[in-house]
């Protein structure tokens, strides 16, 4: 039997990966003007999240763009607090995350479905962290489209508010099942199981 088929003949499922999207001070902490005000609420359940998945976690940085072009031009017109390097502050992964070795993957689109975050996570990837309405959704979708088995955690994401959020979460679920919506819990106990 080979490591791609189960003792029933079936192809293996991969073991899922979690890709943590966001969860920086500039998200995270009042007063900054991109605060995603459930960010606190949720830091306990990424942080179980992160520890759950052991080496198999992927973190995500948004940033600024050196020279923005295209309609980020405007964009970054009516948020000019961001252009900054991305070495500022800003841009640091929230405290209460283990970064631990984890892959850190940056980006200056909302989106982080890209060539380096396909080759760690495979076919089967586990979303958590902000913002639930811009780039939790980017990435899911991308990822989507690309064939990906794509579960974002509920309980695990923020948006820019509840309202957002929650809308988010029901766009995302019109792809189902390319992907679910599920639990923190759900997705624990899947891991630990396997």
């Amino acid at each position: 039997m080979s490591d791609s088929t189960s003792a029933a003949g079936e192809p293996a499922r991969e073991h899922p990966w979690l890709a943590v999207i966001d969860m920086q001070r500039v998200f995270g902490e009042a007063g900054s003007p991109w605060f995603a005000p459930g960010t606190p609420a949720i830091e306990q359940t990424v942080a179980r999240l992160v520890e759950g998945f052991g080496d198999r976690v992927a973190l995500t940085r948004f940033v600024a763009p050196a020279e923005p072009v295209g309609a980020w031009v405007p964009y970054y017109e009516q948020w000019p607090f961001a252009l900054v390097p991305p070495t500022d502050g800003i841009w640091d992964l929230l405290p209460s995350i283990p970064a631990r070795d984890h892959r850190v993957v940056t980006r200056t689109t909302f989106s982080k479905w890209d060539a380096e975050l396909a080759s760690l996570v495979g076919h089967d990837m586990v979303l958590a962290g902000v913002s639930t309405d811009c780039c939790v959704l980017s990435t899911a979708l991308a990822a989507a489209d690309a064939g990906v088995r794509v579960r974002v955690v509920a309980d695990a994401c923020a948006g820019v508010s509840e309202a957002d959020h929650e809308r988010a979460l029901a766009a995302m679920s019109l792809y189902a099942p390319l992907i679910e919506i599920t639990t923190a819990d759900a997705v624990l106990a899947e891991v630990a199981g396997a």
